[in-house]
Order: C-alpha cells, then structure tokens, then sequence
C-alpha cells in the first residue's frame, strides 16, 4: 500500500530549536486543515504529549534500536489516515548507539530511511552564515539513502544576516524552506530530564498558537507539504503487545506520567483496562486491578507530597499483599524506604522495597538497556527479555532485595542496576519500551 507520506524534522544536534518548529508545524498545518500524523524518533517520554497538543492526534515513539521490524510499521500505520506525517528527531540525526539493536541504532536516520521520510534539516545560524552551507551539504551527503529536502534556518539575527545564510545554501543547491528570526519568547521551559512536562504549561495551548503563527510567517508550508514522500508498506498484522495484567491500576499526574504512548496504546488493543490514580492526590489504586504499575516522572519534585500520601501507600501496600506492584524509575524510586532530595533531605516513600535513593549524590545514568527477568513482572514471566532506557540522576544508597533482571547496556556490559523485587513487587530504573523480543 501506498504511505502518507512524510518528512523527519532533524537537526544537527540538540538544542537547535527544532521541537518549536515541530509543534508549530503541527499546530499550522491543522489549522491550515491538514489532518497530521506526529511521530517521535527515538526514546523520549515527554515530546510527544507536546505533539498531541499542538496536532489533536496521539504521538507514538518510533525506535530503531528497541523495536522490530513489524512494531515500527504497525506504528507508522497509525499515519494511513493522515494527510501527512512529521517525525521529530533525536539529538543529531545520526547520532546512536555503536551496536544495533533490533532494526538499527536508534538513529533518527534509521527512521528516515526505514519510512522513506525525507528529512528537514533545522540548523541554528548563530554564529555563522555561509558555513551553515557546510553543515547541510555533509548531512545530505552522508549517507544516500537518506535524503535531505532541504533547511529551516532558526534563529537569523538580522536580514543581512539571513541574506548570507540563504546565500551560502544556493551555492550549495540546498531547498531553503524558511528563515526564522531570533525570538527569545518562543521557548519552552527545560529541567533536567528535558521539556518540563505539557500538562504544567497551563498555556501551552496558546503558547503553541504562537508557534504556529510564527512558523506560518517565515516558513513556506506548501512547498514543505510538497517535499514529503513515503515508502511504500506491506500491510501486516500488528505484533501483539502483551500486557502485564488485564486490569492495569497506572499512576498518572505531575509526579508518575513517563509511559510511551505505544504501550499503552498496545496493552489496550491487548484487551487490557488501564485504571488511573493520582499518588499526589492521595488516592489509592483500583481495589479491583491485577497490577499496580507506577510510571517514571518527578517524584523528587514532589517528596514531601507523597510521603503524607498516607492513603495512596495504604492502598498500595493493600494491594501488594496478594498482587504485583511494579514500578519504573521514579515509581521504582516512591516503592523503596525513602527518597533524600536535593538538599539532602530523606523522605519516607511507600516501604514496599527496600530501595533508598538520593538526589544529593546527583550523577546521571542514561541509554538503552536489555534485561532479562529473575522475576515476573505481572504475566511477564522470568526470562522474559525487554528492551528499555533509562535516564534519571538519582543514586541508590542502598538496594537489599533481590536483583530483577541480568541487565546490559547496548555494546553488552553489564549495568549494576538490576532492578529489584520482594514477592509481588518489583522496579527498575528503565523504562520499558518493548517485551518478548530479542535486539
């Protein structure tokens, strides 16, 4: 069958700025009445809650390294009712890990040359002018089988400025699609996992119309509409993703929301019930579920919140007497004795492992992760193999239970962060993005 076709919005590296363009790209051509498909290369939990935002249609992660073959394409297919698809990269768009995974790396490029979505370079000016030039050539030239479209220019000074820049890429034959001048105002705040989540923008709705206003000023959107092309697909049938329990009680507000959408999205077409619950509003978990599930997110930034959540620990505790309570990152975290903030502070968390972590001892741990299980994770059973992430700057002060896993990062070295578990209830400080399938 015959794709919709599509467009990856890359850049060299981070921080150019190409998550602004991706959102008022998104918002423009909705309102432009193009009906847009969103996707997010690579492992990233908090961008594509900013994409359904700005476009009105879930945003799913598109992973080289984590996902098979069928899992990617059953994902791009969430597009075939779409007028066009926008991709948004990661880091750089080839940056990756030195080993594959399951269909690459885990490169943006990896997607761009698997989907046939020619890519759109967004490079920040700051600082130069024709050598901007250089940097789209090499990216063009890099590799043949992932075509560079053209550039979005950000951040032009003045517009002798944009005449060099657009100057250097005609020499260069390089598709100029827009210059966008310098405008402070148009950020989105950051922490140090990233974006700070959507749902504390209380005006991002607003804040996204602005992008959009702005992006249709400076950016020529037919002629991107024109550049996107898409591979051709086999229909298949989707992978099943299976689910940890039927009727799955998930923790989901401010300090619990890092789930990838693609799972959850599965368990449900697995016939699973998802049941949320807010720990910082003290409300305990469906007495009704089979599983707990406590997501990452920012737990630290609400410590001493969730340490009087006296009947949100009540319930979990009620609940892993004779069911299983699983937890990732900061979940894992709120399941063990006690969490010390920044400023060296403990915090009672719910005591359910005995896992104590600190934020005084900050380090970062960060990139893809295999596992094995020691022990089920609901009807994931031992030996089950998973693919994950993790990104998080606590460090463990002390871990006493069992290991969960044999875990190893993506050239195959060991990882000591096992994970752990206690007789129902089990964490690891990755995030899980696919189970069942060997990378």
């Amino acid at each position: 069958m015959t794709a919709t076709p599509g467009l990856m919005i890359a850049a060299p590296a981070s921080g150019t700025g190409k998550t602004t363009v991706m959102l008022g790209l998104l918002r423009a051509f909705r309102d432009g009445g193009v009906t847009v498909q969103p996707f997010k290369s690579g492992p990233d939990y908090i961008d594509p809650a900013f994409h359904r935002a700005a476009s009105g249609r879930p945003s799913f992660n598109l992973d080289s390294w984590a996902m098979p073959q069928g899992m990617l394409d059953a994902l791009a297919a969430r597009g075939d009712d779409a007028d066009l698809v926008l991709a948004e990269a990661s880091m750089g768009l080839f940056d990756g890990v030195a080993r594959p995974g399951a269909t690459g790396n885990g490169a943006s490029a990896d997607i761009a040359r698997l989907m046939g979505w020619p890519v759109v370079l967004v490079i920040d000016v700051s600082g130069q002018a024709q050598s901007a030039a250089a940097t789209a050539l090499g990216f063009s030239r890099f590799d043949p089988a992932v075509p560079v479209a053209g550039v979005i220019l950000n951040r032009v000074a003045s517009a002798r400025h944009e005449r060099l820049a657009r100057a250097g890429m005609e020499a260069v034959g390089m598709p100029v699609f827009g210059c966008l001048p310098r405008r402070g105002d148009l950020q989105l705040s950051e922490r140090h996992l990233g974006l700070v989540q959507a749902v504390e923008h209380s005006d991002l709705d607003a804040r996204i119309d602005a992008y959009a206003a702005f992006l249709a000023q400076h950016v020529n959107l037919p002629a991107l509409r024109d550049a996107a092309r898409g591979s051709a697909r086999t229909p298949s049938a989707a992978p099943r993703v299976a689910p940890p329990a039927q009727r799955i009680a998930l923790a989901r507000d401010e300090a619990f929301s890092f789930t990838y959408p693609h799972l959850l999205d599965g368990w449900r077409a697995a016939g699973a019930e998802i049941l949320p619950f807010s720990p910082l509003a003290d409300e305990a978990p469906d007495a009704g579920a089979d599983l707990v599930w406590l997501p990452g997110g920012y737990p630290e930034l609400h410590a001493e919140r969730l340490a009087a959540a006296d009947q949100f620990r009540a319930g979990l505790r009620a609940h892993a007497a004779d069911r299983p309570v699983h937890g990732e990152c900061g979940g894992y975290m709120a399941l063990g004795e006690a969490l010390i903030d920044a400023e060296g502070t403990p915090h009672r968390m719910a005591g359910l492992l005995g896992l104590v972590t600190s934020y005084a001892q900050r380090r970062m741990h960060l990139g893809y992760r295999r596992a094995t299980l020691h022990g089920p994770i609901g009807t994931l059973a031992t030996g089950t193999p998973l693919a994950g992430h993790e990104f998080h700057y606590s460090t463990i002060v002390e871990q006493p239970d069992l290991p969960l896993a044999h875990v190893t990062d993506a050239d195959g070295n060991d990882v000591p962060d096992t994970g752990s578990w206690r007789r129902r209830v089990s964490g690891t400080f990755f995030h899980l993005i696919a189970a069942g399938q060997r990378t």
